[in-house]
């Protein structure tokens, strides 16, 4: 078929589909300006081919075709209207937006119980949205991400050690890169949220349990950590181990604080190494293998004892805080928050946030058990990183 012709009633199709999902108010059509290369044409090899196409697609109930006032059979064609999106999308062999969403259904339908974030995504492909800038033709994307994170929950060895994100995706794809490649999906199904804020990959797979290399755990303090092979008093500024080696604490620190940022926890960590304080570098989002060190750290220490968090005031930052609260409450322990309400951060130092970002900042804060933190956030849009703050 004619290429201008193609081109421009895969255009009208597009066009046709807006109005249909309500995106768009007028009439799906052609007019002067999106013909304007076919009416300029003075070849007429070109315009005979082109109306041919489109008198094809009139025939076949697709459109209507207007043509410019006066007598004759050589009058240009000034405007085609839609007349049928399915019509249109049968004449060009295209797929509509609504059958794909509709296979896209169809394809994920096993996993809507698990991951009932699906529905809203497939709400919006209804609407011709994009989200995390994939489509429904991409629905594929989706069950491959549902499958990997149920994978990773059953794989016990993920309380153990973070596995290499390469060898997991080689053995569930036969492809080392593809969960790699699923980091926008996986993010948004762990979420449960299609507007939460994207996360770094490496957060995304530490909440797995994946990792690209070893990530050893950080701990700062005058105290004495019992290991594998040895119990010892750390080093200063800090001690680097593998995570399943940490086995417990000996002697009660006067408080354990974890620390989300790098920077900040290098900071304490020196400023600290002779204080008799534990402090946990979590590397962002925490790992299934750190949260079972922190879980065993905690397990031996005094009822009582004040277990701290300290991350950015963010969306992110109190997410991995009801991460980490979780973890703690799982042995016997409360989590609090460090210099993570909103009075504690200057007005110079705040950068706005929206309504939404400050919806589920209160949320995560609930869910760390939170809840007089969580009113203030209800009233405070305003986000922070920890490194602001002196």
């Amino acid at each position: 078929m004619d290429a201008l012709a193609t081109t421009l009633l895969t255009k009208l199709l597009a066009i046709g589909e807006k109005v249909s999902a309500g995106r768009r108010i007028r009439a799906a059509s052609l007019t002067a300006s999106a013909l304007k290369r076919y009416s300029e044409s003075r070849n007429l090899l070109e315009r005979e081919s082109f109306e041919a196409a489109v008198r094809a697609a009139e025939d076949a109930g697709a459109v209507e075709l207007e043509y410019e006032k006066g007598l004759g059979s050589d009058r240009a064609i000034v405007r085609i209207t839609l007349l049928q999106v399915d019509a249109l999308a049968t004449f060009l062999g295209q797929p509509t937006r609504r059958s794909t969403t509709a296979r896209a259904r169809a394809s994920l339908a096993d996993w809507f119980e698990i991951f009932p974030v699906l529905e809203s995504i497939l709400l919006r492909w209804e609407s011709l949205y994009k989200v995390r800038g994939i489509g429904s033709e991409r629905a594929m994307d989706w069950a491959d991400a549902a499958a990997v994170i149920v994978h990773m929950k059953q794989d016990a060895r993920v309380c153990e050690e973070d596995l290499p994100i390469r060898e997991v995706s080689a053995k569930l794809f036969l492809d080392s890169k593809r969960i790699e490649q699923l980091t926008a999906p996986l993010d948004v199904l762990l979420s449960g949220d299609i507007d939460a804020e994207p996360r770094v990959a490496s957060d995304v797979w530490a909440e797995l349990g994946l990792r690209r290399e070893d990530q050893p755990v950080r701990l700062a303090g005058a105290v004495v950590v019992r290991r594998q092979r040895v119990t010892a008093l750390l080093d200063t500024p800090y001690g680097a181990f593998s995570a399943p080696t940490v086995l417990g604490i000996d002697g009660t620190p006067a408080f354990v604080l974890t620390i989300e940022n790098q920077t900040t926890f290098h900071s304490e960590a020196k400023r600290r190494a002779d204080d008799n304080v534990l402090l946990i570098y979590t590397a962002g989002m925490p790992s299934p293998a750190w949260r079972a060190m922190y879980e065993r750290l905690l397990a031996g220490l005094p009822f009582g004892t004040p277990i701290l968090h300290w991350g950015d005031v963010d969306e992110g930052g109190f997410r991995i805080a009801a991460n980490v609260a979780e973890a703690a409450r799982r042995v016997g322990h409360v989590l609090q928050p460090y210099r993570m309400n909103p009075a504690d951060v200057p007005d110079d130092r705040r950068r706005a946030a929206t309504s939404g970002q400050a919806e589920r900042m209160r949320a995560f804060a609930a869910k760390a058990g939170w809840a007089e933190l969580a009113v203030v956030l209800a009233e405070s849009e305003f986000t922070a990183e920890q490194e602001v703050l002196d």
